[in-house]
């Protein structure tokens, strides 16, 4: 296990200042591949997207967490959906086992697979036997877009009575117990669903969200975004995502690459993490996206008189220098940007 002390950003600020937190949590991306395609996902996943995560990646990234912050360490598996790849995910899970790596925390799903309550029943108690410790899912306007109801309810209500409520997350009750008619609405009756949602449950505006669904809470003027910078994102963020490639990013900053597994240990990853240093994640941290403005005019990037919040300001910057083949080491992968 590291302490704070073993980070180079922390070596050099004084005592009094924030320092940047130990990653504890893990979020490890099985796939890009998702049968829905929300409008607020924020990694851009669909059913054209790819990637599958290698074991080898899974468990160093696994075993990594754990070297990094000891006891504290917990692990979430996500996507994409994870039950695209059923046999795999249980594949992984039996590894972690057979290697003494602990519980796998939690295990993200939209739930699509659960057409009748004998499947149910199989995976969540094979699930169970793996070490898994929480089930979360995803029950909302954008997924019922896809998605029965009566199909996440089914799931909801056989995982509970296998595993018992405390183990079981809903993001979010609300829509499980009361689910819009979203399905076939015409777009503007869609798209009040959407606010509302968004009203509830704030959205991150990063990815898939950082499109048509900022555009539809874009009220904040551009120049009120100058002087927020990502400082305390980047510090207090105790959790990373790892795509199926091995890209790290820091938090909920997707398509934002601070450093890759395959190519360097979590460890040492968070040892050498600098965020006050770098093209990108320097001037976010010390500017916010507003930083990255001048670049991407220079570049020719258009602003729009008003977006979501700043993190909509910052995937829209990303976005075209995506395009524009600019910090494709940073700025990546494909699959986010897509």
């Amino acid at each position: 296990m590291k302490s704070l002390a073993d980070n180079i950003y922390n070596q050099g600020v004084g005592r009094d200042k924030p320092k940047l937190k130990l990653w504890t949590n893990a979020g490890l991306l099985l796939t890009y591949k998702c049968n829905c395609s929300c409008e607020f996902c924020y990694y851009n996943c669909s059913p054209d997207k790819g990637g599958l995560m290698p074991a080898e990646t899974f468990i160093n990234a696994w075993r990594g967490i754990k070297n990094l912050s000891g006891s504290s360490a917990r692990i979430h598996i996500t996507g994409g959906e994870p039950f695209l790849y059923w046999e795999q995910l249980c594949q992984l899970l039996e590894r972690g086992q057979s290697e003494n790596l602990g519980q796998v925390d939690i295990i993200e799903t939209n739930g699509f697979w659960a057409v009748s309550e004998k499947i149910v029943k199989e995976k969540i108690k094979t699930l169970d036997k793996l070490k898994m410790q929480r089930l979360k899912i995803s029950c909302d306007p954008f997924h019922l877009e896809y998605i029965d109801a009566e199909t996440v309810q089914r799931l909801a209500h056989t995982a509970r009575d296998i595993l018992g409520p405390e183990r079981i997350m809903v993001r979010w009750q609300k829509y499980i117990e009361d689910p819009p008619a979203i399905k076939n609405l015409p777009e503007e009756q869609k798209n009040k669903a959407y606010n509302a949602a968004m009203r509830d449950y704030p959205c991150r505006f990063t990815g898939r969200a950082g499109g048509a669904m900022a555009d539809l809470v874009s009220t904040t003027p551009i120049d009120k975004l100058s002087g927020l910078n990502c400082r305390d994102a980047f510090l207090s963020a105790k959790n990373i995502h790892i795509d199926p490639f091995g890209n790290v990013f820091n938090g909920t900053c997707s398509g934002i690459i601070i450093g890759n597994t395959n190519q360097t240990s979590i460890e040492d990853l968070w040892q050498q993490f600098n965020p006050s240093a770098g093209d990108i994640a320097g001037t976010l941290f010390q500017e916010g996206p507003y930083g990255l403005l001048p670049q991407a005019v220079g570049c020719g990037y258009t602003p729009r008189a008003a977006y979501a919040d700043k993190c909509h300001l910052c995937t829209s910057i990303r976005n075209f220098l995506y395009r524009n083949n600019l910090h494709r080491a940073v700025i990546g992968p494909a699959e986010c940007y897509g």
